[in-house]
């Protein structure tokens, strides 16, 4: 629904006259349907009807006021809509609902899933996606495609050449009220073409409004990196780079997307960046671009993991006048060897299973507070993360020690014999095994023509003593050990959101080769992960730990579909409606908030064969 300016002159006076209007099916195409008069609304800011219009919406679909605050000037005109509805359904029901019907006959047609579209729907709605795209200049038109877009992503994610079948084959057009039959995928490669330049003003906008709809602090926030790699060449993409996979697809170009998280989950900001970067090479750009789009406040504090622990990114956080909490890199971690050895002053806690993950094992770890200088340092021991780090490092050596194999039968075959390939060949090993190459002496004897590979036992016990434990580094005084090594562990929630967008979100792998394109595709990953989490948080409030999986799964069952009616009269009526909620759906949309309607029947006549009929 939406509300439409009329303008009447007669007798040289000037009659102004706001209507709410409604897109509905007709055998001729989609025609405006007037729901009722509301009178001259120029006293209203324009940017204001949308939300009046969706307000008076989701009032007649059954809609709970629980996220909205209406004055009394709204409330009367949706008691006047809800009077206009109730009349027409009288004015209607002698002419439409007593017809005979042919009870063998009747049939059922064109069933189509529902219910996921109609949450995400409404929660797009709530977020006030719309407003946002139209604030930022994009069309009526922009703003639906890149709403269904962004429904598919969040329900079954596919690329554009697919996705206008599916858009036909889902309920995207009965819930938005656009007949899509036309659409191709052109239409929504030109959208991601127009959304592109907009996307960081629309990012900013909605990291706003979640503010304002959820009550979300920003004292913390959570920066992490991963790598999205293509199927393709993309040769015309100058960022697509091969580099360090989190995928294990080093075959692959990739490209980073950073992304920043506040502390219950809402994404803050993202960027792209060129695939062959460290990790550490990102921190200052994000910082600057966060600063640009969000805005960040002295007396914040960022959190990142080892990657990002060099000095030089502790300057950058520093001259942003934020606080830090980091995982020091193994290097200064091993320098506290001493004090890891010695079992006073450690602390038992338990670390319980995240909100999100409520069947996550719980697992025991040991923290130490110790204070120098101005630094604050949480020595940290876990047991589930021992046997982990124990079991990685052993795999390692024995991939490190059978690559050293290969390379002495190199050499004793005589295919490799100048040393400057061999010095080449041991480096690569090196590299390609740094967590347990620190812990043997690799080199070449010349005058034997072998390689020497000699275990270092006193870094070898150092590191089977090391196993399991972190170093965790603030500037904040103002923490417990305990607080500090929470507020760390939330970094996962970045994880958490890398897979979501990598799995059910299916950002990867990326099949667009222009560079925009690409950057456009991960944004509306963004997209709908800012709807997953919206969806997600909302139940977390009322204390239901599920998943959006779950949510789709109960929701496959409600439905939308045309029961087909043939009549005494020679014709056959249809009405297009929703199926009867069932009571998991009902249960799930009350936690939910959103109305069980998910849209108004729709009725129309056509002939014995089909055809429409007036």
């Amino acid at each position: 629904m939406y509300i439409r300016k009329n303008i009447r002159r007669y007798r040289d006076k000037t009659y102004i006259n706001h209507l709410l209007v409604e897109s509905v099916h007709t055998p001729k195409g989609p025609r405006q349907k007037t729901i009722c008069s509301l009178g001259d609304l120029s006293p209203r800011p324009a940017k204001e009807w949308l939300k009046l219009a969706h307000k008076i919406e989701d009032a007649l679909l059954g809609q709970d006021e629980l996220f909205y605050e209406t004055d009394a000037e709204t409330e009367e005109i949706i008691k006047k809509a809800k009077e206009r509805q109730e009349k027409e359904k009288i004015d209607t029901k002698d002419a439409d609902d007593l017809i005979t019907v042919h009870v063998d006959n009747v049939d059922t047609a064109l069933h189509r899933e529902a219910g996921s579209a109609h949450v995400g729907y409404q929660f797009w709605k709530r977020l006030g996606l719309d407003e946002i795209l139209r604030d930022v200049g994009l069309s009526k038109r922009a703003q639906i495609l890149t709403c269904a877009m962004t429904l598919n992503r969040l329900i079954f994610p596919l690329s554009e050449h697919a996705m206008p079948n599916w858009i036909r084959s889902a309920a995207v057009d009965d819930i938005l009220g656009v007949d899509f039959n036309d659409l191709s995928e052109d239409a929504l490669y030109r959208n991601l073409d127009r959304l592109y330049s907009n996307r960081a003003a629309i990012e900013s906008a909605l990291v706003e409004s979640e503010r304002n709809l959820f009550n979300l602090q920003p004292t913390v926030f959570f920066y992490d990196i991963t790598s999205t790699y293509f199927e393709g060449q993309a040769k015309k993409n100058h960022k697509a780079k091969r580099g360090y996979s989190r995928d294990k697809r080093s075959d692959c170009k990739q490209v980073l997307v950073g992304l920043a998280i506040g502390k219950e989950g809402f994404p803050l900001a993202h960027e792209v960046f060129e695939g062959n970067l460290q990790d550490r090479e990102t921190l200052d750009d994000m910082l600057q671009k966060m600063d640009e789009r969000v805005g960040l406040s002295e007396g914040q504090t960022v959190v990142i993991d080892r990657g990002m622990a060099y000095d030089e990114n502790i300057e950058q956080i520093r001259k942003c006048k934020l606080h830090y909490i980091v995982a020091s890199r193994q290097s200064e971690r091993d320098e506290w060897l001493s004090e890891f050895e010695q079992l006073e002053g450690f602390e038992e806690i338990l670390r319980t299973p995240s909100p999100q993950n409520p069947f996550q094992k719980k697992t025991k770890v040991q923290i130490k507070h110790i204070q120098k200088g101005d630094l604050t340092y949480v020595l940290c021991v876990s047991s589930g993360r021992l046997e982990k780090d124990k079991a990685i490092r052993q795999n390692q050596e024995k991939r490190f020690l059978k690559d050293v194999a290969k390379l002495q039968k190199r050499i004793e075959s005589g295919k490799l014999v100048k040393y400057t390939a061999i010095s080449e060949a041991i480096g690569r090993i090196k590299e390609r095994y740094p967590r347990v190459a620190r812990y043997y002496q690799l080199g070449f004897d010349v005058q034997t023509k072998r390689l020497t590979c000699a275990q270092d036992k006193d870094k070898m016990e150092k590191a089977e003593i090391l196993d399991g434990s972190y170093l965790l580094k603030t500037d904040r005084n103002d923490l417990t050990a305990d607080e500090i090594w929470r507020i760390y562990m939330t970094l996962t929630r970045v994880e958490a959101a890398f897979r979501a967008m990598k799995s059910p979100l299916a950002e990867r792998p990326i099949f667009h080769q222009i560079e925009r394109r690409v950057e456009t595709h991960i944004f509306l990953c963004v997209l709908a992960y800012h709807l997953l989490v919206a969806i997600e948080k909302t139940l977390l409030d009322r204390g239901i730990h599920t998943s959006w999986w779950t949510i789709r799964q109960i929701l496959k069952t409600h439905q939308i579909c045309t029961i087909v009616l043939p009549t005494d009269r020679g014709k056959v009526l249809n009405i297009r409606k929703a199926s009867k909620p069932e009571p998991e759906h009902i249960e799930l949309y009350n936690l939910l908030g959103i109305p069980f309607e998910i849209i108004m029947p729709k009725k129309f006549w056509t002939t014995e064969n089909g055809n429409h009929s007036d």
